[in-house]
């Protein structure tokens, strides 16, 4: 069995008579007396841990026990962040209250149910305005209204005493679609067409060519 702090037991802890042993590397060296395993424990420099006390013989590991403490301390560190706890904030509201203040403890509801928190929304009633519990419904759904579609109401507004309560939660189911805007086609380009033009033929002139008696050559153009 583990120690009453639940850490395993090591080295001249261990009380079984015989182990089944895993060296450093993981390998099965199969079953050991205590004497022996922490003999190869020691010849390796290393510690001899009790990984699986309720097993017959209990299962023991050579390793570094400073390093298997901290590796398991850094797990349960990291399993405490992933755990979420739930907690339920209260926010207090009067009937006659003004819109800031009204606006600033909507801002407070919508970030403690972003972090993943209930709220309780407490409506305080004074003196006459007992009389006028419907306007205290009438402001509990103003807030639901203002908190949008991602809340979830998990206890519908009901009067205790001189207080009207409801508990409220994110509804992760509501998914927020960004605004689609609908696709630009690019303007069309009017084509151009071009039209072909006739080009004239050119026009050889006519030329006469006449030889001299000294054997020069003369071009003379007739246009």
């Amino acid at each position: 069995m583990a120690t009453a702090t639940n850490e395993p037991r090591y080295n001249d802890r261990i009380r079984a008579r015989e182990v089944r042993l895993i060296d450093a590397q993981g390998s099965q060296l199969g079953i050991k007396t205590l004497p022996e395993a922490l003999e190869l424990a020691k010849q390796s420099d290393l510690d001899l841990v009790e990984v699986a006390p309720l097993a017959v013989p209990p299962v023991c590991r050579i390793m570094d026990y400073g390093k298997f403490r901290y590796e398991e301390a850094q797990k349960a560190k990291e399993s405490r962040k992933k755990t979420t706890q739930v907690t339920i904030k209260e926010v207090k509201l009067r009937p006659k209250i003004g819109k800031g203040d009204f606006d600033t403890k909507v801002r407070h509801m919508h970030d403690f149910l972003e972090d993943g928190h209930k709220v309780k929304v407490t409506l305080q009633f004074r003196g006459r305005e007992m009389a006028h519990p419907e306007l205290g419904s009438r402001l509990l759904d103003n807030v639901i209204e203002q908190l949008g579609e991602g809340v979830r109401v998990e206890t519908q507004a009901r009067l205790e005493g001189r207080n009207m309560t409801m508990v409220l939660s994110s509804d992760k189911k509501v998914v927020k679609k960004a605004d689609e805007k609908p696709a630009v086609k690019p303007s069309e380009k009017p084509k151009v067409i071009a039209e072909a033009v006739p080009v004239p033929a050119a026009i050889t002139p006519e030329v006469e060519v006449s030889v001299t008696e000294s054997g020069e050559v003369h071009a003379e153009n007739e246009n």
